[in-house]
C-alpha cells in the first residue's frame, strides 16, 4: 500500500468520526528498512516522523543520513520501542519517545537531555489488559504521569497497542484509553497500527504508527 493511499484512508476515518482533516498524523515505522527505501517510501511524499524501535538503529541512521544527505535537515524520529536505560544515549536525535513505562525511564531521559540541552517529548504507554509485558496499569497512570513530569519531562499524552486481528477489542481498547487521555487532559494519542489505524482514528487517535502496511 502506498503512502498516499494510507493518507487517504486515515482522512476517510476523520470523516467517518466527524473529526477535522489532517487531526491524525501518521508516523512511518521504518524500522529495519535501508534509508533508500525511506527515501523512495516515505520522504518522496512529505516529511513523515520516522518510527524507530531499536536505539542503535536510530544512531546509525542519524549517522548515514549525515553523511549522504548533502547537509539536507535530518528526519523527525521518534522512538516506539520498549526503552531500555542503557540504549537512551543513542536518542539524541528523536523528538518523541512514545515508550515510557516509569518514573525511572523518564530519570534516565531527563539526565541525557541535560547532557544533549534539548528534551524529546515524551508519551506514557498503557497497559492494554493482554499478557504482555510493557505498559503502565492503567490505574496507576496518575501517579506515573505526576512522577514523570517532576523529572521536567513535556508528558504529552498516552500510547497503546491492542492484539493483533481483533478489531472489536482494538476498539474498545483505543476508546478507553482516549477517554483517559482526556481525563488527565493529555492531547496526544498514539494509537494504531497496519492492521487497525483506521478504527484507531475513529477512536481518536493522533499518531498512527504504520509499517508494514507501507512497505508491503
Amino acid at each position: 500500500m502506498s503512502l498516499p493511499d494510507i493518507l487517504t484512508r486515515i482522512r476517510s476515518a476523520e470523516a467517518r468520526a466527524g473529526r477535522p482533516a489532517h487531526s491524525a498524523r501518521l508516523v512511518a515505522v521504518t524500522k529495519g528498512h535501508l534509508l533508500e527505501e525511506i527515501r523512495h517510501k516515505v520522504l518522496a511524499h512529505g516529511e513523515f516522523p520516522l518510527g524507530e524501535n531499536r536505539g542503535q538503529e536510530v544512531r546509525d541512521k542519524v549517522r548515514e543520513w549525515s553523511e549522504t544527505a548533502g547537509g539536507a535537515p535530518q528526519p523527525r524520529w521518534h522512538y516506539i520501542g520498549p526503552l531500555q536505560s542503557n540504549k537512551v544515549k543513542y536518542l539524541e536525535r528523536v523528538e518523541l519517545i512514545h515508550t515510557i513505562e516509569d518514573v525511572t525511564q523518564a530519570e534516565v531521559v531527563a539526565e541525557h537531555a541535560q547532557k544533549w540541552g534539548h528534551a524529546p517529548g515524551v508519551l506514557l504507554q498503557v497497559h492494554n489488559g493482554e499478557a504482555q509485558k510493557h505498559g503502565i496499569a492503567p490505574g496507576e497512570l496518575s501517579s506515573v504521569l505526576a512522577g514523570v513530569r517532576a523529572t521536567g519531562l513535556d508528558v504529552r499524552g498516552l500510547m497503546v497497542m491492542a492484539p493483533y486481528d481483533q478489531p472489536a477489542e482494538a476498539r474498545r481498547i483505543f476508546h478507553d484509553t482516549a477517554q483517559r487521555a482526556h481525563d488527565l487532559g493529555l492531547g496526544e494519542l498514539s494509537m494504531g497500527m497496519s492492521g487497525d489505524f483506521e478504527i484507531a482514528v475513529e477512536e481518536g487517535a493522533t499518531l498512527v504508527r504504520v509499517g508494514s502496511a507501507l512497505f508491503e
